[in-house]
Formats: structure tokens, sequence, C-alpha cells
């Protein structure tokens, strides 16, 4: 008894520690690379809970399973060095495998938003990305939009698009979203549109319409494409920017 009653005092320190240091890696998770929506539309959260359930949980339960009080101080230094390596090795892959996927940039896209990662950028058009914007940032997700297309690139475009690379995606079709927002006005919707498309959706419209703070009349919406899931822009159509992210599919 003596010696189970160490054994959960043991995983309970090691719990706490390791509690902490999730916590730690969740502000940086949620707050900085995987900001509201991008938490929902880009997987942040299942991620996260993945890398959390190895670090918090199976390092106390091994720390459990191998603490004895009467072991030498060797040994169990020996234990607790192998242990903490292991929940290091496992919290850094899994930090890493949640950065290379984070969210870099929210794209207008001809006629919608998309969200694009940081995996999705190719690359070799990186060093093509134009000046003033940082092709992968590394803290939070910026809004941007692409230029126009011309009729020499359009046929590499639509090659591209078909294999699998979303023209949002390349660096070299970027350009400042202040420059798009004629464009944006010109294909939102009235969200008048939105609401006789989704008649019991009514209270959810109206919870974000008033969030906005902006009067109805002034707002629009488009399509928003994300990792695994279709929701909705509301836009502002008097300065363009973004005032909310519906879980509505307006495609």
């Amino acid at each position: 008894m003596t010696h189970l009653r160490a054994r959960i005092k043991a995983l309970a320190i090691h719990f706490s520690i390791s509690l902490a240091v999730a916590l730690l890696a969740a502000v940086v998770v949620f707050f900085v690379w995987y900001p509201y929506p991008y938490r929902e539309l880009s997987g942040g959260r299942e991620l996260f809970l993945i890398l959390v359930t190895v670090d918090v949980i199976l390092g106390p339960l091994l720390t459990f399973v191998v603490y004895r009080p009467d072991k030498s101080r060797r040994a169990l230094l020996f234990d607790f060095s192998v242990i903490g390596l292991t929940q290091v090795a496992a919290l850094v892959y899994g930090l890493h495998t949640v950065f290379v996927a984070r969210p870099v940039h929210l794209v207008f896209e001809i006629d919608r938003f998309r969200v694009v990662h940081a995996i999705e950028v190719p690359a070799e058009l990186v060093p093509k990305t134009p000046a003033g914007i940082d092709a992968l940032p590394v803290t939070g997700p910026t809004t941007l939009a692409v230029r126009p297309v011309t009729g020499e690139e359009r046929a590499d475009v639509v090659m591209a698009e078909l294999a699998g690379l979303p023209i949002g995606t390349r660096p070299d079709f970027w350009r400042p979203y202040p420059e798009a927002l004629d464009a944006v006005r010109r294909e939102s919707k009235p969200l008048a549109d939105l609401r006789r498309r989704f008649p019991n959706e009514a209270a959810l419209l109206d919870r974000h319409v008033t969030a906005s703070g902006r009067p109805p009349e002034r707002l629009a919406y488009l399509p928003l494409v994300g990792r695994k899931e279709f929701w909705t822009a509301l836009v502002d159509t008097q300065d363009g920017s973004i005032v909310a992210a519906i879980p509505l599919d307006s495609y």
C-alpha cells in the first residue's frame, strides 16, 4: 500500500508537470497558429488532442509503472530520463506536425475565400512571393487575394487546378487583400440571400450579425473553403473586412 501511494504521488507530480507544458503549448497552438475559426476549419484541435494524449497521459502512466521508492537513485534517474526524453521527442514531433499543417493565409480566390496551409504552399514557388508578403508566417494567418490571371497563364492555372493545386495556394499569384476589394464587393452575395437559403439558421445568423456591430444591409457573404469543411464568410461591403466565419456550407 505504501508503494502504491508513492507511485500515485509520482504519477500526480509527473501529470502536473506534463499538463503545465501542454497548456503552454495550447496557448501557442490555439492563439497563434490556429486562432478561431482556423482550429475548426484546419483541424488544429484534433491534431493537438493527439499531441496531448501522448504527452499528458502516457508519460505519467509510464512513471506510475516504473516508479518504486526502493529503487536506487541511479535506476530512477535512468527511468525518468528515458521517459522524459520520450515525452520531449513526442512533444517536438507533435508540435512540428501541427506547425507544418498550420494555416498561413486566408486568400480571396476569385469568388470565394480559401484557407491556405503551410504544407500546401509549393516550396519552389515561395521565392516568387511578391515583396511585402510573408509566404509562411509563424505568427498567425494573414488575409490575401489572388491577382487576375492573364490569358497566357490561364492554361497553366487550369492544369494546376486539375492536378490539385488551387490558385490560392500559389505565391506567384498572391497580392495584398486591399487590392481586391472591388472584386470582393462584386462577387459577394447579399445577406438576405443567405437567410433565404438557410431559413432554419436565422438565430445563428442573427448572432453573428449582432456580434459584427454592422447593420445587416452592410453585410454580404462568400463561401469559405477549409481543409475539410465549407463555411461562410460574412464581409463588410464598405471596407471589405471579414467580420465573421459561420459554419454553414454556402458553396
